[in-house]
């Protein structure tokens, strides 16, 4: 069995939540690999950098360019893959959403998001319209589609024409040695290098429009009187300057922007620290198709608050405190519970649930489904084979 995973699509400038995935089940994936099975990472030049030490049985395709060369790494997919993976005896190809022309028919598909049809406005024209026309015929030529969740399989579902036998859920995980419960002092001290200096909500995600920061703000101007002396931090970047200036002047026009800390990008390290040191995670998100930070913070010993709907009731898992993201006054109710008094059954029930959700598992789990495809070609060739 020869695995190809389609890794292009990741700029090595900024890595994505795919990327954060792919390094927690790659590795687990090829712990478990046996005789005869083989990965094989396609790569570029300037990516190949963030996929290493998986040790025997995985190796490397190189394309001249990932997704720091959108255009010429969507060319180079479609031009080059069609001789290059042939030649190196490729059974089965994985890909994010898009399949590759021309290749190996038996693919699988791991599908992250459905933006181009739940949050139009979170991507650019071009690439909208390039998912949507390419998604109906993703999900026609694979042979299996891996979904993070019900929600998102719900949502494939609605949008598309699908086989609903080729859908797999597989829920993805964190990494239980890098988020986990520590020294909340010490963390208190890390995150004051930002300027947050007083007890504090947390948010952690980047700045798109339909994460909903502006009801988080609206939701901390109705709440902030009942929790006196505390920060609200929001943490994670951004890539609308003009979105972003909005949520800073509605935090002026609401009264609240002393009270209103927006830290940017951390790093890891730091972002730990946050969740550690937070009097809850507010993630009042319109849409998600999985919700890592939930995990993410839970992991810490963090209580959560977040959305009724999309995936999030689902990873949350009846161990947060749940809201209507539309209502502002909803999530500032849920805040005050999670604040005053439920701290310590959040945290208990938070930590259970995010146990749950291991890489370990979901590697296993992956590679099971590739090992299905895979069998499908074998059975197709011997039966070919036979007739011959």
């Amino acid at each position: 069995m020869r695995i190809a995973i389609n890794l292009l699509t990741e700029d090595p400038r900024r890595p994505s939540g795919a990327h954060w995935c792919w390094t927690g089940v790659i590795p687990e994936m090829a712990k478990r690999l046996e005789a005869g099975e083989e990965l094989h990472l396609l790569v570029s030049p300037k990516s190949r950098h963030l996929f290493q030490g998986y040790g025997q049985g995985v190796s490397y395709i190189t394309y001249p360019w990932s997704n720091e060369q959108r255009i010429l790494r969507t060319l180079s997919e479609h031009l080059y893959s069609p001789v290059r993976l042939p030649l190196s005896r490729i059974d089965v190809l994985v890909t994010l959403m898009t399949p590759v022309v021309k290749v190996p028919r038996y693919q699988v598909i791991h599908m992250k998001t459905m933006h181009a049809f739940t949050s139009p406005d979170a991507l650019p024209p071009l690439s909208r319209a390039y998912r949507r026309m390419s998604y109906p015929r993703s999900v026609r030529v694979a042979d299996a589609i891996i979904v993070n969740s019900e929600s998102m399989r719900s949502e494939v579902q609605h949008y598309l024409d699908v086989d609903p036998a080729k859908l797999k859920l597989i829920y993805e995980a964190i990494d239980h040695d890098i988020f986990k419960p520590g020294d909340a002092a010490a963390a208190r001290g890390r995150v004051a290098t930002y300027g947050v200096t007083k007890p504090f909500l947390l948010w952690v995600s980047s700045l798109w429009p339909y994460k909903n920061c502006e009801g988080l703000l609206r939701a901390w101007a109705l709440c902030r009187t009942r929790l006196p002396n505390r920060q609200l931090a929001i943490v994670g970047g951004w890539h609308d300057e003009k979105y972003f200036a909005s949520l800073r002047s509605l935090a002026d026009e609401l009264g609240i922007s002393s009270d209103v800390v927006f830290v940017g990008r951390v790093t890891l390290e730091d972002t730990v620290s946050f969740y550690r040191a937070a009097d809850a995670l507010v993630y009042p998100s319109f849409n998600e198709t999985f919700g890592l930070p939930i995990l993410e913070a839970m992991a810490c010993g963090c209580p959560v608050v977040t959305s009724d709907v999309s995936s999030m009731p689902e990873i949350a898992g009846g161990a947060g405190i749940l809201c209507d993201p539309k209502e502002p006054s909803s999530i500032a109710q849920a805040i005050i519970t999670a604040t005053e008094g439920q701290g310590d059954r959040l945290r208990d029930r938070g930590l259970r649930r995010a146990a749950q959700f291991t890489w370990g598992a979901t590697g296993q789990a992956t590679l099971d489904v590739y090992r299905e495809v895979a069998d499908m070609r074998r059975s197709k060739v011997m039966r070919e084979s036979s007739l011959a």
